[in-house]
């Protein structure tokens, strides 16, 4: 095409900034839309071939269908016995029958040992969704009916609304503030008004992106959506985005810098950190996909969920950024000018010639503090917690369940089922009447009501168990656990056991399962991605070897904190393997962005050479970008919910622990130290050599500023 026919140099960028315009406007809502699709039902999550899980299913024989009880506890205004309200409270909640969201009768009214409540249990549908809360309204309205007592709601039902209430506004709360430090911290990066503003745009128009995608998967039953999948969504999204956007305007800017005009500056940034940028997002994105070989639905689930929000999030960084850098060129960065960004590169020219003068004692005492904070990862109890620390504040269903457990036993409402062949019903009822931690043990009939004697369907036949513990704790699940090597080991029972707390022991169990497929899966699948970009294998295996300590060392902080700032006596069982897969493949992009910038300046220069340069230039910006990504995993931490707030620290404590030490230090230090062999098995050879010749007319000068 002859220069008189070239469309406009600014066609392109006005193209692309119009596409995504069209984006934000159609897609954009889909970001406040996801609780549409997403439900917190949680026996929606439970792990595909458990126990308790072909326990659910078999117990559809038993009764007319699946029920969420709601535990309603009355207790005396004055303290006094409430047993004499025994009749009206079984009267009063009877009349539920029938009632819009109820799954069938109400249980009689049942006076604890101490004369002191009453409790009634209530089942009601399990695909009630918003109608929930107002269902469990009008049953307090009913229950409050009893004169002179205090009315409670315990049981899954109860917690199950807490939860959505915690949930609530997670689109609106969760993406103000975590766009709001982004901001904040951009501005302080760029001393820019302008650019700030653009990389925000860029990663809103990402997220809407991400949403509408999820909308349909979800929509159409391909993935499922909780509440934490879709915080974590809006955070992973955020931050990814801006952290590949300070990587190309830092490289835009250096262009700049170097006299290259606005739409040069623009293609050339998108060159020369693209390889890095997709390099990063893929790591991630298959280490995410490597949570579809879990057997829990929702790591499952956040598997194409986070990678769906990781390639829009690349898709916008590489396209509406350098289309929108193209379009302003130096106005972007104004006030300040591109060859003077925030501040100098002191720090990191002082940094790179300790790495450089005394690379050994760096990366001894890098190291040496690592392995002593990893040494606190073996204390972590990842075995669950109890309900009273799910929450990180005050709710009803919490103080329900506490005062129900001081009056019944601590399993009462919540029982364990045992469903078994009928030929075997009295050894099976003998069996679980006599195991330890079993206060009571009552047969069923066909409807799932108690009955004299247990009534088989289908030649089965089912009882429910109450655990003398309550059913969230460790101890009700060794309960579960001992019911369950005992009737397995009845002949021709062929007994199974299910219920709450066993749902939560096959989750603990598939989560352990999962943490040792999922974890090899994902360091193989990072470290060929690095193996491929930086044509070596030792480097690769060293950069491996660092974020997993860097994980360890998080994990061994992350115990203290949670016991002793947090007052929380373990995690849920998924909390280290989200963690890992986060930090795992986040680490990775933090070194990425330093080896593949290190061997840039390899080719020109040499190893040792290439390290400081590759230190200095990149030192700002990944530091930055460290910063960013910690302050919008923070920023769960606006949900009250222990699971997402333990998230946010890990994620946040080790991203500033990976970019302040291990990619800063404990790296360059390694790689400063092994020197040429560090590329080994290719070695700077002499077709290497060759393109350092090349690329010396190409070089870009080492900046006298800091690209940050």
């Amino acid at each position: 095409m002859t220069p008189a026919h070239r469309p406009p140099r600014g066609l392109v960028p006005i193209a692309l900034i119009a596409v995504w315009l069209v984006v934000g406007a159609l897609l954009g809502p889909f970001a406040g839309r996801l609780g549409e699709v997403a439900t917190n039902d949680q026996a929606a999550f439970l792990p595909r071939s458990a126990e308790s899980t072909r326990v659910l299913r078999e117990q559809s024989a038993f009764q007319q269908r699946e029920t969420l009880p709601v535990i309603v506890l009355w207790t005396a205004d004055d303290g006094k016995a409430v047993s004499g309200r025994q009749r009206t409270a079984t009267a009063v909640i009877a009349g539920l029958t029938g009632e819009p969201g109820m799954a069938g009768s109400p249980s009689p009214a049942l006076p604890s040992r101490d004369h002191a409540a009453l409790q009634a249990v209530v089942p009601l549908r399990p695909d009630l969704g918003d109608r929930l809360a107002p269902t469990l309204e009008r049953v307090r309205a009913a229950a409050e009916k009893v004169p002179g007592t205090q009315v409670r709601l315990a049981g899954p039902a109860a917690t199950q609304t807490d939860l959505a209430d915690a949930f609530s506004g997670i689109d609106g709360v969760l993406l103000a503030v975590a766009l709001a430090a982004v901001l904040v911290i951009l501005l302080l990066v760029y001393r820019s008004l302008l650019l700030p503003l653009v990389v925000i745009a860029g990663a809103v128009f990402a997220l809407g992106l991400a949403c509408a995608v999820v909308y349909a998967l979800a929509d159409h039953g391909l993935v499922r959506v909780d509440g934490q999948v879709q915080g974590i969504l809006s955070i992973l999204v955020i931050g990814a985005a801006t952290d590949y956007a300070l990587l190309v305007t830092a490289r835009c800017r250096e262009e700049l810098t170097v006299g290259r005009d606005r739409y040069e500056a623009a293609r050339a940034a998108v060159r020369r950190s693209a390889p890095a940028v997709l390099a990063s997002a893929g790591t991630v994105a298959l280490g995410l996909i490597a949570l579809l070989l879990s057997d829990l639905t929702n790591n499952r689930a956040l598997g194409p969920v986070g990678a769906v929000g990781i390639a829009c999030a690349a898709l916008s960084a590489l396209t509406f950024l350098p289309a929108a850098l193209a379009l302003l060129g130096r106005r972007a960065y104004w006030p300040a000018r591109p060859g003077s960004a925030a501040g100098t590169n002191g720090l990191w020219q002082r940094v790179a010639g300790l790495v450089d003068r005394r690379p050994r004692r760096v990366w001894a005492l890098a190291l040496t503090g690592l392995l002593v904070c990893s040494a606190g990862a073996l204390t972590l109890d990842s075995r669950g917690v109890p309900l009273d620390e799910t929450f990180v504040r005050h709710v009803p269903s919490v103080a329900a369940q506490q005062t129900l457990a001081r009056h019944f036993p601590a399993g009462a409402g919540t029982p364990v089922v045992v469903i078994a062949d009928a030929a075997s019903a009295d050894r099976v009822e003998r069996t679980v009447r006599d195991t330890a931690g079993v206060a009571a043990v009552t047969a069923t009939g066909a409807q799932g009501r108690p009955a004299a004697d247990p009534q088989a369907v289908n030649g089965r036949v089912r009882f429910e168990a109450t655990a003398k513990a309550a059913p969230d704790t460790q101890t009700a699940r060794d309960t579960v656990a001992r019911l369950r090597t005992a009737l397995h080991a009845l002949p021709g029972a062929h007994a199974r056991v299910g219920g709450y707390t066993a749902q939560q022991y096959d989750t603990l169990r598939a989560a352990e399962r999962d943490r040792m497929v999922i974890v090899p899966v994902v360091l193989a699948v990072i470290l060929i991605i690095l193996v491929l970009l930086l044509r070596s294998l030792a480097v690769p295996v060293l950069l491996v070897l660092t974020v997993a300590l860097n994980f360890t060392a998080t994990l061994g902080v992350a115990a203290l904190v949670f016991r002793d700032l947090f007052g929380l006596s373990g995690t849920d069982p998924s909390v280290p393997l989200y963690g890992f897969v986060f930090l795992v493949a986040l680490g990775v992009d933090y070194n990425i962005f330093l080896m593949s910038r290190v061997r840039e300046e390899m080719l020109r220069h040499g190893t040792r050479e290439g390290i400081r340069r590759g230190l200095v230039t990149t030192g700002g910006v990944i530091t930055s970008a460290g910063v960013v990504l910690a302050a919008t995993f923070a920023a769960l931490g606006v949900i009250p919910l222990a699971f997402l707030v333990q998230i946010a620290f890990i994620v946040a404590f080790g991203v500033l622990l990976d970019t302040l030490v291990v990619r800063s230090l404990l790296v360059p230090a390694l790689v400063r130290d092994a020197g040429d062999r560090v590329w080994w098995p290719t070695g700077p050879g002499p077709a290497e050599a060759d393109d350092r010749t090349a690329a010396a007319g190409r070089s870009v000068a080492l900046p006298d500023q800091d690209r940050a």
